[in-house]
């Protein structure tokens, strides 16, 4: 599917743009120190009883701020006038603390959102031959309805991002949803071609933020050390997703008419805008405190209003004196955001100069593209290769990409033990080892560079997939040997879709929903136009030499983690954005 950014917002969106960052542990968390705007305590005009006209001393809150009590001396007789109840605050706690349950169960949802966009994208391709004979165009121009997808899918997020970062999640979620399930609908009913177009490019627009947004769930919920099972589940459902697709709809499209294959969309889009709308619960930390400020001064109005005026707060932080105030809550992130004007733009500029000034957002866009428009290429290649080789129907055809989304079931069990292994080995060696070697004292677990050690190996097998697929295309050769290669090839695609994710984030900090945004970006814009050339590739250089070509470049860029295993603490010395946290 048009890949997942993982936008993080302005995005913490896994997936968009600004100076803060998804994967930034949750600027809400820090203490700030108490900043009244008042110059002096004022107590009021009679004694320490406070009235309406003393003045308003405000404060800025954090999930840590330990609310006061109100104060003893009121102005009110409590015989005569009841105090209003205190607010239920459990629903603005902080997503770090949340029940593990909750959290997963967030996760889950998040993670179903982004398998199913991931099926929208991949659905399309088993339907082309039909609309081609029905709207009498080409075959290259009916997969246009791909790369306009695509076109949607990594401009959105740009627009989108700063209102996840000043709304947040729920709402952008809920609007894009909308918007995702009404173009679905115009794609099964539309009877013209420039129609599908347009519609495709609004289908892709409305999905993305069920990709890019997800990795801002992600860091909403757990921190840096907790995400690596989420964030596997998230990159399992982009690829279970995209190889579903074409399985299902490829099933459809030879027993029925091609509109059926949308409107199976548009059920499955329908249940799951319904499922966000009801059960999704908002995860941006700063727009939940800052909801919980405007509870908590409502409240206090209501008790002012009531005749119970003011609390008794902390001289300092160090003291254990307490002055009664007339407070208000204020938040930080709310008076340094800036305008939703200047936040587009950030979103829009700084991920193309962190991809032209930055050579390891650069080479890891060039390395995470190439894999994504490789998976993109399978939409036509295996129906085009399987039915010449094998002489396999539409329904056939994309029974073979059942070995897609069991390559990344798999891949998604691994990587989520893989590093919980690797970390006990390390740790063992420590203990029984007086001298480890030299292997052993270059892995470092806790750089960024820790990311990469598994990806150095499993990436590996995307040129191996390739080489693999394109000389077993051969009518003499059983069909499930190239079968076979596609699942080594997913299987590479999916260490370094994960790797890109977490390197980037881990390098770049509140930079890295604009490093994200790039590489998303040039995933989604390269994903989109391989499907346009695959026809005259595969015919022009023949699969044999299409498939060589495609590996000897995947086997070029697998070079990328190498390099930043052995000199990336060099380079992000070197780095003016890298060099900011390090």
């Amino acid at each position: 599917m048009a890949s997942p950014v993982i936008n993080l917002p302005i995005e913490d969106d896994l997936g968009c743009m600004s100076e803060k960052t998804a994967f930034d542990d949750d600027e809400t968390k820090t203490n700030f120190r108490d900043n009244s705007t008042s110059d002096s305590i004022d107590t009021g005009s009679r004694g320490n009883i406070l009235v309406q006209s003393s003045r308003i001393s405000y404060h800025y809150l954090t999930f840590e701020t330990p609310l006061p009590l109100p104060s003893a001396r009121i102005s009110a007789d409590p015989s005569k006038v009841s105090r209003p109840p205190q607010p239920d605050l459990k629903k603005f706690t902080s997503p770090f603390e949340w029940p593990e349950s909750r959290k997963s169960f967030m996760i889950w949802l998040s993670c179903i959102a982004t398998l199913i966009t991931a099926y929208t994208a991949g659905s399309y391709s088993l339907a082309v031959d039909q609309m081609k004979a029905e709207w009498h165009v080409s075959e290259t121009a009916a997969l246009v309805g791909i790369t306009a997808f695509c076109c949607g899918f990594g401009i959105a997020p740009m627009v989108l991002a700063p209102f996840s970062e000043i709304q947040g999640r729920y709402p952008v979620f809920v609007g894009a949803g909308i918007l995702y399930f009404i173009c679905q609908i115009c794609c099964a009913v539309t009877r013209s071609y420039p129609g599908m177009v347009v519609a495709r490019f609004w289908v892709g627009c409305g999905s993305s933020v069920f990709s890019t947004m997800v990795g801002g769930v992600v860091s909403d919920l757990y921190h840096a050390q907790d995400r690596n099972t989420p964030m596997a589940l998230f990159s399992g459902g982009v690829l279970f997703g995209t190889g579903l697709g074409p399985l299902v709809s490829g099933f459809i499209a030879q027993n029925t008419n091609w509109r059926w294959v949308f409107w199976v969309q548009v059920i499955t889009c329908g249940i799951l805008v319904s499922a966000v709308t009801l059960f999704f619960r908002e995860t941006r930390g700063s727009i939940l405190l800052s909801k919980k400020a405007r509870c908590l001064n409502k409240w206090y109005e209501q008790m002012e209003q009531a005749g119970y005026i003011g609390f008794d707060m902390p001289i300092s932080l160090e003291s254990q004196k307490t002055v009664s105030q007339r407070i208000r809550w204020k938040v930080k992130s709310d008076e340094e955001r800036e305008s939703i004007s200047k936040m587009i733009g950030i979103s829009v500029y700084r991920p193309f100069h962190l991809l032209a000034t930055e050579p390891v957002v650069f080479f890891f866009s060039l390395w995470v593209a190439f894999a994504w428009a490789v998976l993109y290429l399978t939409f036509g290649s295996i129906p085009l290769v399987f039915g010449r080789s094998h002489g396999f129907t539409i329904q056939e055809s994309g029974a073979v990409f059942a070995a897609m989304s069991i390559s990344a079931t798999i891949s998604t069990i691994l990587s989520i033990y893989q590093d919980r292994i690797l970390a006990r080995y390390l740790s063992s060696s420590a203990k029984h080892i007086e001298k480890p070697g030299w292997i052993r004292r270059r892995l470092d677990l806790s750089s960024p560079e820790g990311r990469l050690y598994f990806a150095c190996i499993e990436s590996a097998l995307l040129p191996i997939g390739l080489f693999w697929f394109g000389w077993t295309q051969f009518h003499s050769i059983p069909w499930i040997v190239p079968t076979l290669s596609i699942a080594c090839a997913t299987m590479g695609i999916y260490s370094i879709y994960l790797a890109t994710f977490n390197y980037l984030a881990d390098t770049y900090h509140r930079y890295a929903s604009s490093a994200l945004a790039a590489q998303s970006f040039c995933r989604n814009m390269l994903g989109g136009v391989f499907p346009l050339v695959m026809v005259q590739m595969f015919n022009g250089l023949t699969f044999q030499g299409a498939a060589s070509l495609l590996g000897g470049l995947a086997a070029l860029l697998t070079a990328v983690p190498w390099v930043l295993v052995f000199y990336g603490p060099k380079i992000r010395s070197r780095s003016k954005f890298a060099s900011e946290i390090t």
